[in-house]
């Protein structure tokens, strides 16, 4: 991108705005350096960085940067051998305590699963040091003072001076509250030359002894160290040295233990810094109520409700600025100080911050282009060192656009033409947007030739617009009415002024029938956008009402809907509750029957009735879902499960059988026992398999419960002990259902399983007799068994 664009439309201005937001060396370095660029990728991952760190500010405030200095020298001079002093030992601390505190916050995000686009990359590349950073927050404090944990040493030199300090200011505090306090100037200890001293009058230096340090500017005080604290600051100042010594040694030594992890901590330095850009960013778009907007790939630039971010958010007009899809030029035409420049310059700026990730003053659904190169002709560039006219400087100025722009630029010309005979002016101007159209690039221009406003209406994908002027406060309004070229507002500003009417319809016909058309032509267009706009206003508000009225039906039918269905399970379980005490009645009656029949000699009642009765109440109850009573639904869902092979209850004889193989027209072919029978489809209902029911025959016959035995039993593929525990269960369900006989499939085979079977019913008290089934019916793999 030409740094010339970047100067006129004030993009540096923006980044000096973002600075403010930045604490750390390396994210003003990542400012500094930032520029446009039009790699769509790079565009993209800048972009979702601004959004990731909106993100962040918006749920928890901004990552936790700190301020932090330049460690790079630091780094450099460590790698020559140099040793570092506790202020830059304090500020490589400060980097890798930083590191882990990130990396904690980000870690915490993550298991709070909150997703970001590109946050979570830059904290993989972050290295924690855990024990080199102890070893530095242990020993240097932030402000670069080692600390007395550094080193036992040290600690011990620390106590050693606090003693001798101690030591010496006792000393000398029995002098200054003595008797000899009266050759003292001033009842004070003070220091010189890094030694404890005394304010001695000067005509009785000799009391004292000792050595003098310095005397005062009339030459009346001396300040001694009397000979009885000499020694005790002679020690003072050994344990001084020693500390020092002490010092040099671990600044040292700590300097040696960053030098293997140099890289790391650079590389940490630049990650935190770009978490502290990105927070800058962040923090700009809050201030400004900024987005990030979408990248469209066809150049199609809207902007919608754009602000200039330069200009006070509160007095700021915002305008929906678009470009690209439906014209690829746009001629404003308006009065001066009516906002066309800041239009122009607004959609030029925001386009460049797109480009460089940074987030624009727009409304959400905002989309920008991508351009290889944007130009501007802006502002008046007369340069009086080349002795050239603003006409002259702006010419200049376009046929440089001229000789550079394609079809992925974007130019905004401001005032094209102006500095000449407007005759002359508008040609070149006429022409100027011609030759770009040919090159088919994106333009802006403003103008005031009228010549200029039927451009718009006789050139394709060109578009006229206009900043609207109210005529009645006499002053613009600052809007931007795509559609609608400017006109003159001379005549009705002058008549508000109170200019003669005659006046005014002079000049009127003194002025060009062709401009008075023209002008007439933009008062109809302005009258019926301001028509259209009522009219929209008017359907609005209908629409309004029609969904208010919409959403009450609405409420309405599900509050009726729910009451019915309330209504509806009331009486379903009133009427339940009167069926289940029937049922229980009639179960009560049946099994008295039932333990009649097994108890006397009277002739047995057959179970299939007992079934039918059952049967027939069940059907009174009513469900409370009515779902469960859809008879589609019932039957999409029977359909769907049932295939061959599958074991089904045929309702119509309360039979359990064999689903064989489907005949068509909605029947089926049933093994029901030794039978084969044809039964539609809506009299067979899936039940589980007989093995399942077996396990619960006994205590379903006992509870008088609804399951049905079926008069024959199938233990092909049992195991051997299995197959007898089932035998077992089976016969006792079958003498109590006052089964005749029942038949025990159990196959060929070794003979294992049917010879173990005989000799089971050999021994079984209930069996009168037993034989092979017939050789139709399976011959010597099926036992028939008579009950006595």
């Amino acid at each position: 991108m030409n740094k010339r664009i970047l100067e006129t439309l004030e993009f540096n201005q923006v980044k000096q705005k973002i600075s403010q937001y930045l604490v750390t060396a390396q994210g003003k370095e990542e400012l500094g350096e930032l520029l446009p660029v039009n790699d769509s990728q790079v565009i993209s991952s800048w972009l979702e960085e601004t959004e990731d760190g909106m993100k962040a500010q918006r749920l928890r405030g901004g990552i936790p940067v700190p301020k932090i200095e330049n460690i790079r020298p630091h780094m450099k001079r460590i790698e020559i051998g140099a040793d570092l002093n506790g202020i830059e030992l304090a500020q490589v601390s400060r980097v890798l305590s930083t590191t882990s505190e990130v990396q904690r916050f980000l870690e915490d995000l993550r298991d709070s699963e909150i997703e970001f686009l590109r946050l979570y990359n830059w904290e993989q590349q972050l290295t924690t040091l855990p024990e080199l950073s102890r070893r530095l927050k242990e020993s240097i404090d932030e402000d670069g003072r080692v600390t007395d944990e550094a080193s036992p040493e040290l600690r011990s030199i620390r106590s050693s001076i606090r003693r001798s300090e101690q030591n010496i200011r006792e000393s000398l505090d029995n002098i200054v509250r003595g008797s000899n306090a009266r050759y003292l100037s001033d009842a004070i200890v003070t220091m010189r030359n890094e030694r404890y001293v005394i304010p001695v009058k000067q005509e009785y230096r000799g009391v004292f002894g000792g050595v003098v340090h310095d005397q005062s500017a009339s030459g009346q005080t001396l300040f001694i160290e009397p000979r009885q604290v000499v020694e005790l600051n002679n020690r003072l100042r050994q344990h001084q040295i020693a500390e020092r010594n002490e010092i040099a040694r671990i600044l040292s030594e700590l300097s040696a233990e960053l030098v293997p992890y140099r890289k790391d901590i650079i590389h940490n330095a630049y990650v935190i810094g770009k978490f502290d850009f990105i927070n800058g960013k962040a923090r700009f778009a809050k201030e400004l109520k900024a987005i990030v907007p979408a990248i469209s790939e066809e150049n199609h630039v809207v902007f919608k409700q754009a602000r200039h971010p330069l200009i006070d958010q509160e007095q700021v007009v915002a305008n929906d600025i678009m470009i690209g899809q439906e014209y690829q030029a746009v001629v404003i035409t308006g009065p001066n100080t009516g906002g066309k420049t800041i239009t122009l310059k607004t959609l030029g700026l925001l386009q460049l911050m797109g480009q460089a990730g940074l987030p624009i003053p727009a409304a959400e659904e905002s989309q920008m282009g991508i351009f290889k190169e944007i130009f501007a002709d802006i502002g008046d560039e007369q340069s009086i060192e080349q002795s050239l006219s603003t006409f002259s400087s702006h010419m200049t100025n376009i046929v440089a656009i001229l000789d550079k722009a394609d079809d992925e630029s974007l130019v905004l010309f401001d005032e094209l033409g102006a500095g000449t005979d407007p005759q002359e002016g508008a040609a070149l101007a006429i022409s100027i947007l011609d030759e770009i159209g040919s090159k088919s690039a994106y333009v802006m221009a403003t103008t005031h030739y009228p010549e200029l406003k039927v451009y718009g209406y006789n050139r394709a994908k060109t578009v006229n617009a206009s900043m609207e002027f109210d005529v009645d406060t006499l002053s613009p309004t600052y809007h931007l009415l795509i559609g609608v070229p400017g006109r003159s507002n001379a005549f009705e500003i002058s008549k508000r002024l109170g200019l003669d009417d005659h006046v005014i319809e002079s000049a009127k016909q003194i002025m060009d029938g062709e401009s008075q058309d023209l002008n007439e032509m933009i008062a109809d267009l302005e009258n019926r956008r301001k028509m259209t706009e009522t009219e929209y206003l008017e359907v609005r508000q209908y629409v309004n009402e029609a969904q208010r009225l919409h959403k009450e039906l609405q409420d309405a039918y599900s509050y009726f809907f729910e009451e019915r269905e309330k209504e509806l399970a009331k009486a379903r379980k009133k009427a339940n509750e009167i069926v289940e005490e029937a049922k229980r009645e009639s179960e009560k009656i049946i099994s008295d029957i039932r333990k009649m029949q097994l108890t006397s000699g009277q002739s047995r009642i057959k179970e299939h009735e007992l079934i039918d009765a059952r049967s027939r109440l069940s059907d009174l109850q009513q469900e409370e879902n009515h779902l469960k009573k859809n008879k589609v639904l019932k039957k999409a869902k029977a359909s769907k499960k049932l295939k061959a092979g599958d074991e089904v209850l045929v309702t119509s004889y309360g039979q359990r059988g064999e689903l064989i193989k489907s005949i068509g027209n909605g029947q089926w072919e049933v093994q029901l026992g030794i039978l084969k029978m044809k039964v539609d489809e809506e009299d067979i209902q899936p039940v589980a398999p007989v093995k399942e029911l077996v396990q619960r025959i006994v205590h379903s016959v006992r509870s008088a419960d609804s399951s049905h035995v079926s008069n024959q039993l199938d233990l092909r593929g049992k195991r051997y002990e299995e197959a007898l525990n089932e035998v077992d269960q089976y016969l006792d369900a079958a003498i109590l259902a006052g089964y005749p006989q029942v038949t025990i499939v159990h196959g060929k085979g070794t003979g294992a399983l049917r010879q173990g079977i005989i000799e089971y019913l050999k021994n079984h008290r209930s069996v009168k007799s037993y034989e092979f089934a017939p050789g139709n019916q399976g011959g010597n793999g099926a036992t028939i068994v008579k009950f006595k």
